[in-house]
């Protein structure tokens, strides 16, 4: 229950199956564990996880990314996520949380300050800011959008607005605001 969106019957659940695996099984999966604890780091560019020696993920190597472009995100796997949507294909910043005053998260709790060096080059020409919708997403947000224009690259961000098959008469009222806020030409 110690796992996050783990519950008391998905724990009961999940650690009867582990008594019904072999010994064996139940070694290898505690060495797996154990491997990706010990082995698992950030990458120095982008603040993603990678277990490349070097400390540089598979997405910064990558000599085919769109370098013109950086979507900033709140946690590794938020990255794990747009990568299978594949449509973009620029590269990454990852933050490892948002600043929040309430929980004592200042700037220097997020990877903001590695941020900064990557933009002095001439090829990035667009950050794209997608943090949480929550309040310290958009915090967070805004806070990069004003550290960042005065640099002349172009930030944007995220579209939000109704889920794809949504009902607008159960959405809430923010929802709908941004929906209307970020209505598209068709």
């Amino acid at each position: 229950m110690k796992l996050p969106g783990i519950g008391q019957k998905n724990a009961t659940r999940m650690a009867f199956f582990v008594l019904g695996m072999g010994d064996q099984e139940v070694n290898d999966f505690a060495a797996n564990l154990l491997t990706a604890k010990r082995e698992l780091r950030y990458c120095k560019i982008c603040g993603n996880l990678t277990d490349h020696e070097d400390e540089i993920c598979e997405i910064c190597a990558d000599d085919t990314r769109d370098k013109t472009q950086i979507l900033v995100v709140e946690e590794p796997k938020d990255v794990t996520a747009l990568e299978k949507v594949r449509e973009y294909h620029g590269l990454y910043h990852v933050l490892h949380g948002t600043i929040s005053p309430m929980e004592g998260r200042t700037l220097d709790d997020v990877n903001i300050k590695s941020l900064m060096p990557r933009l002095s080059d001439e090829s990035v020409q667009e950050v794209i800011l997608a943090t949480n919708a929550t309040q310290e997403g958009e915090m967070t947000a805004m806070y990069l959008a004003r550290l960042i224009k005065p640099a002349g690259i172009r930030v944007t961000r995220l579209a939000r607005g109704l889920a794809v098959g949504a009902d607008i008469e159960y959405a809430d009222e923010v929802t709908l605001s941004k929906a209307v806020e970020n209505r598209q030409e068709i």
